[in-house]
């Protein structure tokens, strides 16, 4: 239809210029806020990996913005994090690892917290299988199972246990050695170092696919805990100080019995993405995910050798249920598109 000239055009046009005035056309829901690069912390773990190529896809594709992704650990990304506002966000920083400088750099007003990443907590224990429990319902604390060493024998030592510890090198090997001491498990069963965390993993879904009884060390999420039913054993309260003398190695007092005490991963974030791009620090503020949601994802990506860009995909196929929600309508069908 053609428009008539003269005084409906001029009121079109003035009604044109109201709108784009207005607080409602000027905040698009969908707008990225920043024409500055946000760049991600694709950290080295499969779990952080993945939500990196996520949250990149959906604030690329989404919201528009300018993204990059870039490598990143725990301590070095927080560092320049804080000093360099340098990457913008780190999706599943563990903070227990430089609690003090990042609580520090939180007074300081240099870095966020958005949310958390894991929404229930990380978890840090030792496991059996279910059908282990099923078969033995008397076994639900680490007593118990320290009490029945005969149940996990030790394929080279049968008249004792094996408990399968961390790889050499790892944080957790000095934990798992403290507790192995704290429980005197020395003349009744053996700690056994699996060599590395893929003959760790071997060995776990060995005994699961042939139905074995089996101890382990293990942490979550994780693909291991996504894909088989491992029951966390009981280890009481956590103590924070009995806790830092296990994973000390130069620690001089005795091994403590204590729980893994929850370490807290969080999204962090430098802090002028809250200022510069409120939308984005608003769509952060809802992505956290479960302990099963993550380990879910990442079996996708254990079954199917898949990277960490394909895991992240997989996830905006097949779960639009979950991330749907954490962005406007719009926002998600410009994903879909892209996808």
């Amino acid at each position: 239809m053609m428009l008539k000239t003269g005084g409906a055009a001029a009121a079109i046009a003035v009604a044109l210029m109201a709108a784009a005035s207005s607080p409602a056309f000027a905040q698009d829901a969908v707008a990225c806020d920043t024409d500055r690069t946000i760049d991600i912390a694709e950290m080295t773990w499969p779990s952080a990996a993945a939500l990196a190529h996520i949250h990149a896809t959906i604030l690329e594709e989404g919201f528009g913005c300018n993204v990059e992704i870039v490598t990143g650990d725990t301590v070095p990304t927080s560092s320049s994090m804080m000093t360099r506002g340098t990457p913008a966000v780190a999706p599943e920083l563990w903070t227990s690892a430089m609690e003090e400088p990042w609580n520090k750099g939180k007074e300081d007003g240099v870095v966020v917290e958005l949310s958390l990443a894991i929404t229930d907590g990380t978890v840090e224990g030792w496991f059996i299988p279910g059908y282990t429990q099923e078969a033995h319902p008397e076994l639900v604390t680490v007593q118990d199972v320290v009490d029945h060493p005969e149940i996990f024998q030790d394929p080279e030592e049968p008249s004792k246990g094996r408990l399968y510890s961390c790889p050499p090198g790892w944080a957790c090997e000095i934990s798992t050695s403290a507790l192995f001491e704290a429980y005197e498990m020395e003349d009744t069963w053996n700690l056994f170092s699996p060599g590395s965390g893929g003959a760790l993993d071997a060995s776990i879904a060995r005994a699961f696919t042939r139905e074995e009884p089996i101890l382990f060390y293990y942490w979550g999420p994780t693909s291991i805990l996504g894909k088989y039913d491992a029951v966390m054993l009981d280890m009481g309260p956590a103590d924070k100080d009995i806790y830092a003398c296990n994973t000390d190695a130069d620690c001089d007092k005795p091994a403590g019995k204590t729980a893994y005490p929850s370490s807290p991963a969080v999204i962090g974030a430098a802090a002028w993405l809250p200022e510069e791009a409120p939308a984005i620090a608003e769509y952060f503020s809802k992505t956290g995910l479960t302990n099963a949601e993550i380990s879910e994802l990442l079996v996708y990506g254990d079954e199917n050798q898949a990277d960490a860009e394909a895991t992240a995909e997989n996830f905006l196929r097949t779960k639009q249920d979950v991330w749907t929600k954490w962005v406007p309508a719009e926002v998600a069908e410009k994903v879909n598109a892209s996808l």
